[in-house]
């Protein structure tokens, strides 16, 4: 784990924009990924963060023959930003022709790059943390956890695959360490591409603001990520992505369960293209999140 690349700005504020289900896909419908990249650059711009987080389907790999060049040219506006970086990979990723390991070969080409491939022993490729200094010292302030979330579940199960046992037993662990660090558990959030079942749950209970334009495409099996979560008290925001046509936030037992807005234009989706927007404030166990879109328009969801 690399310490303290990130830190609170002297405001004590530290902006995170979330970009999600690029789909970019070369050679098919081009003018669509420029658009997609052109409103990349457009927000980076826009809203100036401290940290990029890409949340999974940054590529189509299926629709493409080079599958490396796409990946390159889909992450290129972002490595040319000079703002730090990170990814976690979606299901459309490594789907063929490229591994989660050699995309992530790729990344670490570039200095901004905050990804990493975390420990080989459990599941998934891109099980990381990073956490965020203070603005005017060294110490731990925050903590930015990122999960693999898989692809497919086995045809004997059918849908999505879940963050599994080991992973959420290495998220414990590590949560353990930095409470102990810090004498109390750190304000964190998390990011992975395929939401957990409680997406479903809190949009049920009714407690959420935002759109929901079609069915939480959540695993079908439960591996109790959310009550570690809740458990370990630290987690305060999880950020998916995967299902286009939602971008609600809700809370759950005093955590905020947020989708990500749709970024890409070659894809299915009915909302406007845009990102998610998020600023954490230090000493505080609470953030700001609201959606930014190609218009210009901030949407407080």
């Amino acid at each position: 784990m690399k310490h303290n690349k990130l830190r609170f700005r002297s405001d004590g504020t530290f902006k995170i924009v979330q970009f999600t289900d690029m789909h970019i896909r070369d050679g098919i419908e081009p003018d669509k990924d420029v658009q997609s990249l052109t409103l990349i650059q457009q927000i980076i711009a826009a809203q100036k963060p401290d940290l990029i987080v890409l949340t999974g389907d940054v590529i189509s790999s299926y629709d493409v023959e080079d599958q490396e060049g796409t990946f390159r040219r889909a992450i290129a506006g972002v490595v040319h930003s000079g703002i730090p970086f990170a990814v976690v990979y979606g299901n459309h990723d490594s789907e063929k022709g490229i591994s989660r390991q050699r995309l992530n070969e790729i990344l670490k080409e570039f200095a901004n790059n905050l990804s990493e491939d975390g420990p080989e022993d459990i599941h998934g490729v891109g099980n990381y943390i990073h956490t965020v200094a203070g603005s005017a010292n060294e110490e731990d302030a925050a903590v930015l956890y990122f999960f693999d979330s898989g692809d497919s579940a086995p045809k004997s199960i059918g849908g999505y695959e879940w963050i599994h046992p080991d992973q959420v037993h290495w998220y414990r662990q590590e949560s353990s360490k930095l409470a102990q660090k810090n004498g109390s558990p750190l304000p964190g959030l998390a990011f992975f591409h395929i939401p957990i079942p409680e997406y479903e749950q809190v949009w049920q209970d009714g407690t959420i603001k935002g759109n929901k334009g079609e069915k939480v495409c959540c695993p079908k099996l439960n591996s109790g990520l959310f009550t570690a979560m809740l458990e370990q008290g630290d987690v305060i925001g999880t950020f998916a992505g995967h299902d286009h046509d939602n971008d609600y936030v809700g809370d759950l037992h005093g955590i905020r369960l947020c989708y990500g807005r749709v970024t890409g234009n070659g894809t299915y989706g009915e909302l406007e293209r845009g990102a998610r927007v998020i600023s954490l404030y230090e000493g505080k166990r609470e953030f700001d999140t609201w959606i930014e879109v190609g218009s210009g328009l901030e949407i407080n969801n």
